[in-house]
Parts: structure tokens; C-alpha cells; sequence
């Protein structure tokens, strides 16, 4: 059933010459005679900046997706974004943000802003949730950045 999911979305992406594709998670289930939470799956497992996406969502009534596919010219931000995986502690965040740098992917003032983001001061959550968000923040603040 996801793979079906993923395919129709997919070909949807193809199709859409807007910048987002917006679907209801509901109208989606009820194409798959499935529970938006299967929706919600596909999306959260396959539609993720490591497979180059950026989702937007809203619960409830009126809720929706918007996915968007990155395109990068530069393979570093897509490699780090890949290398980040699910934690990411500040130092290493700050080495990450270095070499993109270093490689002209990112100027220092953007390097700076996502910094500002996801350093300790700015994340009020404790360990090890902390370094979770951060590398979620990270992952999408670089995915915007780098387009």
C-alpha cells in the first residue's frame, strides 16, 4: 500500500508545475481506502529532506500537505542534509555548517542565522530530544538554504 501511495504522489509531482503539490490527507485515504495515518507514514518515511522533500503540514479540518521537491545544485547540501540521520549535537551542527562554508555552499551570514537556530540556547528542550529537533531544524533549514 505505501509503495502505491508513494507512486501516485509521485506522479502527482511530476504533473504539478507549482512549486508545492497541497493534497488533503483525507481525500488521499480515501483514494487508498486506507487511514490517513498510513498517509502520514508514506510522508514522514519517503517525503523527507534526506529523500530531497520539504513537507508542510496542517491537522485537522481543513489540514493539508504541501510537499516540495529540492533541488540542489551543489551535492553537498543534499550529502549533508543525508549525513545528518536523526541526532545531531551542537559542535558537530557547527562543523557541518563550516564546511559548507568552506565550500561556498552557504555564505556566512545564512550559516550564522541557522546556527542561531538550533544552537542549545535557542533549543528549550531537554536530552536527548534536544538533538533530535536540532538535526529535523537543521535538515530543513538547509533544504530551504540551499535552493
Amino acid at each position: 500500500m505505501s509503495d502505491k501511495i508513494e507512486a501516485f504522489i509521485n506522479e502527482l509531482l511530476k504533473d504539478d508545475t507549482d512549486e508545492w503539490l497541497e493534497l488533503k490527507r483525507n481525500e488521499l485515504a480515501s483514494i487508498f481506502g486506507c487511514v490517513p495515518s498510513q498517509i502520514n507514514y508514506v510522508i514522514s518515511t519517503r517525503f523527507n529532506p534526506e529523500h530531497g522533500y520539504i513537507v508542510e503540514s496542517r491537522r485537522g479540518g481543513g489540514g493539508y500537505l504541501r510537499i516540495k521537491q529540492v533541488k540542489h545544485e551543489d551535492g553537498i547540501i543534499m550529502q549533508t542534509i543525508k549525513a545528518v540521520g536523526e541526532s545531531l549535537d551542537e559542535k558537530t551542527a557547527k562543523s557541518y555548517l563550516a564546511n559548507l562554508i568552506r565550500h561556498n555552499a552557504l555564505d556566512e551570514r545564512t550559516a550564522s542565522i541557522i546556527f542561531s537556530g538550533i544552537c542549545d540556547n535557542s533549543l528549550t528542550v531537554n536530552q536527548p530530544q534536544k538533538d533530535k529537533v536540532r538535526a529535523n531544524i537543521f535538515k530543513n533549514m538547509l533544504a530551504m538554504a540551499g535552493k
